[in-house]
Order: structure tokens, then C-alpha cells, then sequence
């Protein structure tokens, strides 16, 4: 029964955000129709952006393969998914009831604290969940303590993340009505805040002027299509046309197929962007009431396709920057006695996109492409050094990607390493930290 409501219930997104959308409409006592076409209409929207995703995958895979067989890259390829499949053959039960026990910290958290958060990305809990259980496992911590400090530390990250980031969302939306709950946190954090440094958020990437001849460019899909097949013709051709059309395309001729994957990629895009405009027009009302009876003036924090729709153009000028920084990372690497990350797609695409939504809202264009690039460098520096702390576990052929893993990964793989009696105090520390902050904020 565990399993079932940890994989199957809790380890769905759309399901775990379908309930909380169903749990707010009732606490607004709304009718039952409203209730029900709410819930359904929620769950349709992230199932529609987990369809555009799958999309998107499935496309960025194909182009993967294109350019590691074209340019002969050979390394670590960061992958959420890998290292969490593989880390359920033996820690299944922690992440479980990692998962569990840190959502129920979250909403306390978030109840008694000023940090007003719930982490609504499923996926994201279960993947920082799994690496938290690994590394206190590595580090000798077991049982019921590996679940409370495990649930505690996931706990922290679900409000602290989206807390650190909500100043620079709020540019974004032009308003509090949500939150980003994405353990890439650090990554835009870090986007937003060189933007500030480098650019100008009137010069925004939404305003680029385009020659009324090339109007047509100002479409997403048709800019976002041409875009891409620039970028398939270009590993299409490093890879050759045998290898493409025996290994990938069935037979199709690799120029139509490449072509094709430039569109199929497009049309990613642009599914992900209806389900999330669908998500957050019912998400949005639905959690009042989880706020308003649960946990006053609380705040839904969504995935990170959330802020996609505000600057679509920032969301393929973040992309194609934080590649560039990831292929320059492939190089820079081994210079310093890391081992190379190959640049996934996947990762690149996700959180450079909202790397450069984030550097766009407070430094328009420079800040969108310097922030990517940066973003771009932190996916590909802190996967490799992650590496070491997840490596005796035999681990050593993938990694997590995005940049909270990295940064949470690495700190807590060296307290533990350091002290388990530091990794248990650490979390209580922290939490009676916030509470003390929010007590002064009561009385100030």
C-alpha cells in the first residue's frame, strides 16, 4: 500500500497536483461541478505539459545521439531519471518515505513559518528524496534517522528554494499568485542576479525589433522550428547520413528527418506552453482554499515550465546559450581534473530556458544570454563534482543534473562524511532558525 501510494499517488505529478487542487476547491466549499471540472481541468493541464515534455525528450534525444556520434563527445551524461531508476533497486523504502515525511515537513514549514511555500513538482520531490536517502545511506546514517534528518533536509529545500527565487518570479509574473517549486533554483537565482549586474530589463528579449520581412519570426513556433533545424542540420551533417538513416530514422532520408525533428521539437514547445496556461488559470483559484484554510497566504510553487509563457524568446535565446556553456564546460573540465559532463539536452533545455527567462525579467537580452550562460556552467561544474560523493556507490556513469542537486548534493555529502551528529543538528538548526525569523517578523 506504501508503494502504491508513493509511486502511483504521491510520485505522479498530475496526480499529486490534481489533489491539491481538489483539496482547495472543497475547503471553498464550491459546487460539485466546479469541483470536479477544477480538479479534472487541472490534472489535464500537467498532463498536457508532461505530454509536451515527453515531445521534447523524445526529440532532444534524437539529436543527442546525432551529435555525440558526429563529434566523437564521450563522458558523464547528467540524468535525473537514470540515477534515480537506479537507486530504487536499493533505496526504494527511503526515498518513499523520504517523499513522504518531507512533504508533511513542507506544509508545517510553511504553515508556521513565514516561508509560505508548497513544492508542488512531484518529480523533483522524488529525485532530491532519492539523493538525499543515497547520501546518508553512503555516510552510515540509517533507519529511522536516515527518514527524520532526510525529511527534515527535503523539508527546508521545498520552501527555502522558491523563498530564495520568489523576488525575482514575482518580476517575472507581476505578482505573488505563484511560485517556482524546481530544484534548479540556484541556477536562476544566479541568472536573475547577473542580469541585474549586466543588463537592462527595458531592452527585453520580447521586444526584439524584427524587418517586417521576417515578421514571420515573430511566431515562437516558427522561430523556435528554424532555430532547431539549424541545429539538427548541423549534427545531422557531423554525423553523417548512414548513421542517421540506419540508426535513428528508419530509413528516412536523414535532411526530411532532421528537418522533421526540428518541427516535432517546436511542437513540444508549444504543447507545454497550452498545459501550463491551462495549469495556472485552474491551479491558481483552486489552491486559495488550501491557503486560505490550511495555510494562510500561501503560495503554490509550480515547475519551472511555469514562467515559460511570459518570455517565450528568452525561453530559446536560454537554451541555446546554456549549451554553448555546457560544450565550452566539456573542455574546461578535464583542465582541472574533473571529469567531462556532456552537455544532456534535456536539462540544457529546461533550465536554461528558465535561466533565461530569469536573466531577461531583470536584465533584458544581456541578462537573458549571460545569465543562461552561467547556468549553463553550473549544470555542467556541479554534476562533476557531485560525482565523488555519489561515486562509491557505483554511480559513476551518470549523475544528477540540475543545480540545487549539485549544490545541496555536494554540502551534504561532506557533512555527513565530515560528522553524522552535524548532519542530524544541521536541519534542526536551520528550522529553528526560520522559526525565530518568523517570530521576529510577527512582532516587528
Amino acid at each position: 500500500m506504501l508503494n502504491v501510494i508513493m509511486k502511483d499517488i504521491l510520485g505522479t505529478p498530475a496526480i499529486l497536483i490534481g489533489i491539491f487542487a481538489l483539496l482547495g476547491l472543497i475547503l471553498q466549499r464550491k459546487s460539485v461541478a466546479d469541483t470536479i471540472s477544477g480538479t479534472l481541468k487541472t490534472v489535464m493541464g500537467f498532463i498536457i505539459l508532461g505530454a509536451g515534455a515527453g515531445v521534447l525528450v523524445g526529440s532532444l534525444d534524437i539529436f543527442g545521439k546525432m551529435f555525440e556520434h558526429g563529434f566523437h563527445i564521450k563522458g558523464v551524461i547528467p540524468n535525473n531519471e537514470a540515477i534515480v531508476a537506479l537507486a530504487q533497486k536499493t533505496f526504494a523504502k527511503e526515498t518513499a518515505l523520504i517523499m513522504l515525511f518531507g512533504m508533511v515537513v513542507n506544509i508545517l514549514l510553511a504553515r508556521f513559518t513565514k516561508f509560505k511555500y508548497i513544492f508542488l513538482t512531484g518529480h523533483h520531490t522524488l529525485y532530491m528524496a532519492c539523493m538525499i536517502g543515497v547520501i546518508l545511506s553512503t555516510g552510515g546514517i540509517k533507519g529511522v534517522s536516515l527518514v527524520v534528518t532526510g525529511s527534515l533536509t527535503l523539508g527546508i529545500l521545498m520552501v527555502l528554494m522558491p523563498a530564495l527565487l520568489q523576488p525575482y518570479t514575482r518580476q517575472i509574473t507581476g505578482s505573488d499568485d505563484i511560485a517556482l517549486g524546481h530544484f534548479g533554483t540556484i541556477g536562476y537565482f544566479v541568472s536573475g542576479t547577473i542580469g541585474k549586474w549586466v543588463g537592462n530589463k527595458s531592452k527585453s528579449t520580447e521586444d526584439i525589433k524584427v524587418p517586417k520581412s521576417l515578421g514571420f519570426l515573430r511566431d515562437t513556433s516558427v522561430s523556435i522550428s528554424l532555430t532547431m533545424a539549424i541545429m539538427f542540420f548541423i549534427a545531422a551533417f557531423a554525423s553523417g547520413q548512414d548513421f542517421i538513416e540506419t540508426k535513428l530514422s528508419g530509413g528516412s532520408n536523414f535532411i526530411i528527418f532532421s528537418i522533421t525533428q526540428a518541427i516535432t521539437f517546436a511542437a513540444g514547445v508549444y504543447i507545454v506552453l497550452a498545459g501550463v496556461r491551462m495549469l495556472i488559470a485552474e491551479i491558481v483559484p483552486a489552491f486559495k482554499g488550501v491557503a486560505d484554510r490550511v495555510v494562510p497566504n500561501a503560495l503554490p510553487a509550480l515547475d519551472c515550465p511555469a514562467v515559460f509563457p511570459f518570455a517565450p524568446n528568452a525561453v530559446i535565446i536560454g537554451f541555446i546559450f546554456s549549451f554553448i556553456a555546457g560544450l565550452i564546460s566539456m573542455f574546461l573540465l578535464p583542465l582541472v581534473g574533473l571529469k567531462v559532463i556532456v552537455p544532456g539536452l534535456v536539462p540544457h533545455f529546461f533550465t536554461g530556458a528558465a535561466a533565461g527567462v530569469y536573466g531577461n525579467a531583470t536584465g533584458g537580452r544581456k541578462g537573458a544570454i549571460w545569465g543562461s550562460i552561467a547556468n549553463g556552467l553550473l549544470i555542467s561544474f556541479l554534476p562533476a563534482l557531485l560525482l565523488p560523493v555519489l561515486g562509491s556507490i557505483g554511480f559513476e556513469g551518470t549523475t544528477f543534473g540540475d543545480a540545487d542537486f549539485g549544490v545541496a548534493g555536494i554540502i551534504l555529502g561532506n557533512v555527513v562524511q565530515w560528522s553524522t551528529v552535524i548532519a542530524y543538528l544541521l536541519p534542526v538548526v536551520i528550522i529553528v532558525i526560520m522559526l525565530l525569523a518568523s517570530l521576529r517578523k510577527k512582532n516587528a
